[in-house]
Protein backbone atom coordinates (compact mmCIF):
# COMPACT_ATOMS: atom_id res chain seq x y z
CA UNK A 1 0.00 0.00 0.00
CA UNK A 2 1.03 3.42 -1.07
CA UNK A 3 0.99 6.54 1.19
CA UNK A 4 -0.27 9.59 -1.62
CA UNK A 5 -0.49 12.74 -0.35
CA UNK A 6 -2.90 14.82 -2.92
CA UNK A 7 -4.78 18.24 -3.97
CA UNK A 8 -7.76 18.86 -6.27
CA UNK A 9 -8.73 15.14 -4.90
CA UNK A 10 -12.41 16.04 -4.33
CA UNK A 11 -14.10 17.15 -7.45
CA UNK A 12 -13.27 16.30 -11.37
CA UNK A 13 -11.26 13.79 -12.58
CA UNK A 14 -8.82 14.13 -9.10
CA UNK A 15 -12.17 12.74 -7.44
CA UNK A 16 -12.58 9.90 -9.81
CA UNK A 17 -8.61 8.90 -8.86
CA UNK A 18 -9.60 8.90 -5.33
CA UNK A 19 -12.34 6.91 -5.22
CA UNK A 20 -10.15 4.27 -7.15
CA UNK A 21 -7.16 4.40 -5.14
CA UNK A 22 -8.47 5.21 -1.83
CA UNK A 23 -9.08 1.12 -1.30
CA UNK A 24 -5.79 -0.03 -2.17
CA UNK A 25 -3.70 3.14 -0.83
CA UNK A 26 -3.56 5.52 2.14
CA UNK A 27 -4.20 9.14 0.59
CA UNK A 28 -4.52 11.92 2.80
CA UNK A 29 -5.83 15.17 0.53
CA UNK A 30 -5.29 19.18 0.68
CA UNK A 31 -8.44 20.64 0.55
CA UNK A 32 -10.93 23.55 1.32
CA UNK A 33 -13.22 21.44 3.19
CA UNK A 34 -13.21 18.48 4.67
CA UNK A 35 -13.39 15.59 2.50
CA UNK A 36 -15.57 12.77 2.69
CA UNK A 37 -14.09 9.27 2.94
CA UNK A 38 -10.79 9.93 2.94
CA UNK A 39 -8.32 11.36 4.88
CA UNK A 40 -7.99 15.35 4.67
CA UNK A 41 -6.29 18.14 6.23
CA UNK A 42 -7.15 21.97 5.22
CA UNK A 43 -5.28 23.68 2.29
CA UNK A 44 -5.80 26.80 0.08
CA UNK A 45 -3.92 26.99 -2.25
CA UNK A 46 -4.75 31.09 -2.35
CA UNK A 47 -2.72 31.47 0.80
CA UNK A 48 0.99 30.68 1.10
CA UNK A 49 0.56 30.51 5.11
CA UNK A 50 -2.26 27.95 4.53
CA UNK A 51 0.62 25.69 2.04
CA UNK A 52 3.13 25.60 5.01
CA UNK A 53 0.44 24.94 7.73
CA UNK A 54 -0.56 22.19 5.37
CA UNK A 55 2.76 20.51 4.90
CA UNK A 56 3.50 20.95 8.40
CA UNK A 57 0.25 18.82 9.26
CA UNK A 58 1.40 16.12 6.67
CA UNK A 59 4.33 15.56 8.31
CA UNK A 60 2.78 15.33 11.62
CA UNK A 61 -0.14 12.78 10.65
CA UNK A 62 2.46 10.91 8.92
CA UNK A 63 5.08 10.81 11.44
CA UNK A 64 8.13 8.56 10.12
CA UNK A 65 5.84 7.11 6.94
CA UNK A 66 7.06 8.35 3.98
CA UNK A 67 5.31 9.58 0.96
CA UNK A 68 5.42 7.61 -2.22
CA UNK A 69 2.99 9.60 -4.35
CA UNK A 70 2.74 13.51 -4.08
CA UNK A 71 -0.39 14.47 -6.74
CA UNK A 72 -0.29 18.16 -7.23
CA UNK A 73 -3.90 18.31 -9.34
CA UNK A 74 -5.62 21.54 -8.07
CA UNK A 75 -5.60 24.45 -10.60
CA UNK A 76 -8.22 27.29 -11.86
CA UNK A 77 -8.91 29.26 -15.35
CA UNK A 78 -10.09 32.62 -14.62
CA UNK A 79 -12.05 34.91 -17.08
CA UNK A 80 -8.96 37.47 -16.62
CA UNK A 81 -5.33 38.11 -14.64
CA UNK A 82 -6.88 40.66 -12.33
CA UNK A 83 -7.24 38.76 -9.13
CA UNK A 84 -4.60 38.79 -6.65
CA UNK A 85 -4.09 36.53 -3.63
CA UNK A 86 -3.75 37.13 -0.15
CA UNK A 87 0.11 37.00 -0.76
CA UNK A 88 -0.25 39.82 -3.67
CA UNK A 89 0.06 37.31 -6.94
CA UNK A 90 -1.68 36.61 -9.40
CA UNK A 91 -4.80 34.09 -8.86
CA UNK A 92 -4.29 31.54 -11.75
CA UNK A 93 -0.31 31.76 -11.30
CA UNK A 94 -0.56 31.46 -7.86
CA UNK A 95 -2.33 28.46 -7.21
CA UNK A 96 -1.73 26.25 -9.95
CA UNK A 97 2.18 26.94 -10.04
CA UNK A 98 3.35 28.88 -7.28
CA UNK A 99 1.61 26.80 -4.07
CA UNK A 100 2.22 23.99 -5.63
CA UNK A 101 6.08 24.62 -5.53
CA UNK A 102 6.63 26.04 -2.13
CA UNK A 103 4.42 22.56 -1.32
CA UNK A 104 6.51 20.46 -3.42
CA UNK A 105 9.74 22.01 -1.30
CA UNK A 106 8.16 21.83 1.93
CA UNK A 107 7.31 17.84 1.57
CA UNK A 108 10.45 16.97 -0.66
CA UNK A 109 12.26 15.78 2.75
CA UNK A 110 9.60 13.29 2.89
CA UNK A 111 9.39 11.79 -0.01
CA UNK A 112 9.97 8.13 -0.43
CA UNK A 113 13.44 7.16 -2.46
CA UNK A 114 12.00 7.11 -5.90
CA UNK A 115 8.83 8.99 -5.21
CA UNK A 116 6.04 9.78 -7.53
CA UNK A 117 5.60 13.71 -8.29
CA UNK A 118 2.29 13.90 -10.06
CA UNK A 119 1.79 17.36 -11.54
CA UNK A 120 -1.34 17.91 -13.54
CA UNK A 121 -0.92 20.23 -16.59
CA UNK A 122 -2.78 20.97 -20.21
CA UNK A 123 -1.88 20.75 -23.48
CA UNK A 124 -2.99 24.04 -23.96
CA UNK A 125 1.19 24.71 -22.93
CA UNK A 126 1.89 23.60 -26.09
CA UNK A 127 0.56 26.12 -29.65
CA UNK A 128 1.00 23.25 -31.49
CA UNK A 129 -2.28 21.02 -29.65
CA UNK A 130 -4.33 24.08 -31.39
CA UNK A 131 -6.64 24.25 -28.36
CA UNK A 132 -7.96 27.80 -29.14
CA UNK A 133 -6.75 29.39 -26.00
CA UNK A 134 -4.02 31.86 -25.84
CA UNK A 135 -0.80 30.15 -25.40
CA UNK A 136 2.35 30.86 -23.51
CA UNK A 137 4.77 33.57 -24.61
CA UNK A 138 7.23 32.76 -21.82
CA UNK A 139 7.35 31.36 -18.14
CA UNK A 140 8.82 34.05 -16.34
CA UNK A 141 7.79 34.26 -12.86
CA UNK A 142 7.89 37.64 -12.06
CA UNK A 143 6.19 38.96 -14.62
CA UNK A 144 2.93 35.68 -14.17
CA UNK A 145 3.44 37.15 -10.74
CA UNK A 146 2.41 40.75 -11.51
CA UNK A 147 0.69 40.43 -15.33
CA UNK A 148 0.89 44.45 -15.05
CA UNK A 149 4.97 44.06 -15.28
CA UNK A 150 4.50 42.76 -18.66
CA UNK A 151 4.67 45.30 -21.32
CA UNK A 152 3.52 42.51 -24.30
CA UNK A 153 0.66 40.96 -21.98
CA UNK A 154 -1.87 39.92 -24.86
CA UNK A 155 -5.52 40.86 -24.29
CA UNK A 156 -6.58 37.03 -23.16
CA UNK A 157 -4.78 37.66 -19.84
CA UNK A 158 -7.01 35.29 -18.31
CA UNK A 159 -6.51 32.53 -21.13
CA UNK A 160 -2.50 33.12 -20.56
CA UNK A 161 -2.17 33.10 -17.39
CA UNK A 162 -3.72 29.28 -17.17
CA UNK A 163 -1.23 28.43 -20.26
CA UNK A 164 1.68 30.05 -18.87
CA UNK A 165 0.69 28.30 -15.37
CA UNK A 166 0.65 24.94 -16.87
CA UNK A 167 3.71 25.28 -19.03
CA UNK A 168 5.28 26.33 -15.48
CA UNK A 169 4.06 22.62 -14.27
CA UNK A 170 5.78 21.06 -17.28
CA UNK A 171 8.94 23.22 -16.65
CA UNK A 172 9.09 22.01 -13.20
CA UNK A 173 8.93 18.21 -13.99
CA UNK A 174 11.58 18.75 -16.17
CA UNK A 175 14.03 20.50 -13.72
CA UNK A 176 13.08 17.76 -11.11
CA UNK A 177 14.12 15.30 -13.44
CA UNK A 178 17.49 16.62 -14.75
CA UNK A 179 18.11 17.61 -11.03
CA UNK A 180 17.28 14.41 -9.02
CA UNK A 181 17.29 11.58 -11.57
CA UNK A 182 17.96 9.13 -9.12
CA UNK A 183 15.84 10.68 -6.16
CA UNK A 184 12.43 10.93 -7.86
CA UNK A 185 10.51 10.22 -10.73
CA UNK A 186 8.70 13.29 -11.80
CA UNK A 187 5.54 13.13 -13.71
CA UNK A 188 3.23 15.76 -15.96
CA UNK A 189 0.02 14.68 -16.44
CA UNK A 190 -2.09 16.39 -19.13
CA UNK A 191 -5.38 14.92 -18.79
CA UNK A 192 -6.25 16.48 -22.26
CA UNK A 193 -9.83 18.75 -22.63
CA UNK A 194 -12.15 17.68 -20.11
CA UNK A 195 -15.87 19.38 -20.09
CA UNK A 196 -17.81 18.52 -17.12
CA UNK A 197 -15.26 19.28 -14.42
CA UNK A 198 -15.64 22.16 -12.25
CA UNK A 199 -12.73 23.97 -13.58
CA UNK A 200 -14.53 26.62 -15.65
CA UNK A 201 -16.26 27.85 -12.30
CA UNK A 202 -14.74 31.71 -12.55
CA UNK A 203 -15.63 31.87 -16.47
CA UNK A 204 -18.76 34.00 -17.95
CA UNK A 205 -21.68 32.34 -17.79
CA UNK A 206 -21.77 30.82 -21.45
CA UNK A 207 -18.45 28.89 -20.96
CA UNK A 208 -19.98 27.75 -17.69
CA UNK A 209 -22.84 26.27 -19.46
CA UNK A 210 -21.20 25.16 -22.18
CA UNK A 211 -18.74 23.24 -20.08
CA UNK A 212 -21.38 21.89 -18.53
CA UNK A 213 -23.37 20.64 -21.38
CA UNK A 214 -20.41 19.39 -22.98
CA UNK A 215 -19.26 17.13 -19.80
CA UNK A 216 -22.41 14.84 -20.51
CA UNK A 217 -23.27 12.52 -23.38
CA UNK A 218 -24.14 15.32 -25.94
CA UNK A 219 -20.04 16.00 -26.23
CA UNK A 220 -19.79 12.33 -27.17
CA UNK A 221 -19.72 12.93 -30.32
CA UNK A 222 -16.90 15.42 -30.17
CA UNK A 223 -14.56 13.33 -28.56
CA UNK A 224 -14.86 10.80 -31.56
CA UNK A 225 -13.37 13.31 -33.39
CA UNK A 226 -11.38 15.49 -31.55
CA UNK A 227 -7.78 13.07 -30.03
CA UNK A 228 -7.50 16.02 -26.87
CA UNK A 229 -11.21 15.90 -25.66
CA UNK A 230 -11.37 13.41 -22.96
CA UNK A 231 -14.61 12.31 -20.55
CA UNK A 232 -14.19 12.67 -16.63
CA UNK A 233 -13.96 9.00 -16.20
CA UNK A 234 -11.29 8.50 -18.54
CA UNK A 235 -8.59 10.91 -17.61
CA UNK A 236 -9.38 10.11 -13.79
CA UNK A 237 -8.14 6.76 -14.60
CA UNK A 238 -5.10 7.67 -16.09
CA UNK A 239 -4.26 9.74 -13.38
CA UNK A 240 -5.28 7.20 -11.06
CA UNK A 241 -2.75 4.46 -12.97
CA UNK A 242 -0.07 6.99 -12.23
CA UNK A 243 -0.42 7.07 -9.03
CA UNK A 244 -1.08 3.84 -8.43
CA UNK A 245 1.86 3.23 -9.90
CA UNK A 246 0.73 1.23 -12.47
CA UNK A 247 2.21 2.65 -15.48
CA UNK A 248 5.69 3.62 -15.17
CA UNK A 249 6.93 6.31 -17.25
CA UNK A 250 9.49 5.45 -20.22
CA UNK A 251 12.83 5.66 -20.62
CA UNK A 252 13.83 9.33 -20.61
CA UNK A 253 9.96 10.16 -20.86
CA UNK A 254 8.25 12.65 -18.17
CA UNK A 255 5.15 13.97 -19.93
CA UNK A 256 1.91 11.37 -19.92
CA UNK A 257 -0.61 12.59 -22.02
CA UNK A 258 -4.49 11.03 -22.47
CA UNK A 259 -5.64 10.84 -26.35
CA UNK A 260 -8.83 9.60 -26.95
CA UNK A 261 -9.06 8.19 -23.58
CA UNK A 262 -5.82 6.21 -23.78
CA UNK A 263 -2.75 7.13 -21.90
CA UNK A 264 0.60 7.45 -23.36
CA UNK A 265 3.81 9.56 -23.07
CA UNK A 266 4.78 12.51 -25.29
CA UNK A 267 7.27 15.04 -25.95
CA UNK A 268 6.17 18.72 -24.39
CA UNK A 269 6.34 21.94 -26.23
CA UNK A 270 9.46 23.31 -27.46
CA UNK A 271 9.63 25.94 -24.34
CA UNK A 272 8.80 23.41 -22.15
CA UNK A 273 12.09 21.29 -23.17
CA UNK A 274 13.76 24.28 -22.62
CA UNK A 275 16.54 23.72 -19.13
CA UNK A 276 17.79 27.48 -19.29
CA UNK A 277 13.69 28.49 -18.69
CA UNK A 278 13.21 25.47 -16.23
CA UNK A 279 15.99 26.53 -13.97
CA UNK A 280 15.25 30.24 -13.89
CA UNK A 281 11.31 29.62 -13.29
CA UNK A 282 12.60 27.28 -10.51
CA UNK A 283 15.21 29.87 -8.79
CA UNK A 284 12.79 32.81 -9.67
CA UNK A 285 9.68 30.71 -7.66
CA UNK A 286 11.69 30.06 -4.63
CA UNK A 287 12.04 33.59 -4.21
CA UNK A 288 8.47 34.48 -4.98
CA UNK A 289 7.43 31.65 -2.48
CA UNK A 290 10.23 33.29 0.09
CA UNK A 291 12.31 29.52 0.25
CA UNK A 292 15.06 29.93 1.68
CA UNK A 293 17.98 26.98 0.87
Amino acid sequence: MSTIVMTGGTSGIGAVAVSLLRSEHRVVLGARRPASGVESLPLDLAALASVRTFAAGIRHRLGSEPIDVLVLNAGVIRANADGRTVDGFETTFAVNHLAHYLLLRLLFPALAPGAVILLTTSGTHDPATGAGLEPPRHADARLLADPQLDPALPAEAGQHAYTASKLCAVLTVRHLAAEYPNLVTPIAFDPGQVFGTGLAGDLALPMRVAWKVLGTPVGWPLRQFQPTLNSVPDAGAALASLASLDVAPEAGQSYAAVRRGKLGWQEPSELARDAEVGAALWTESARLAGWKD
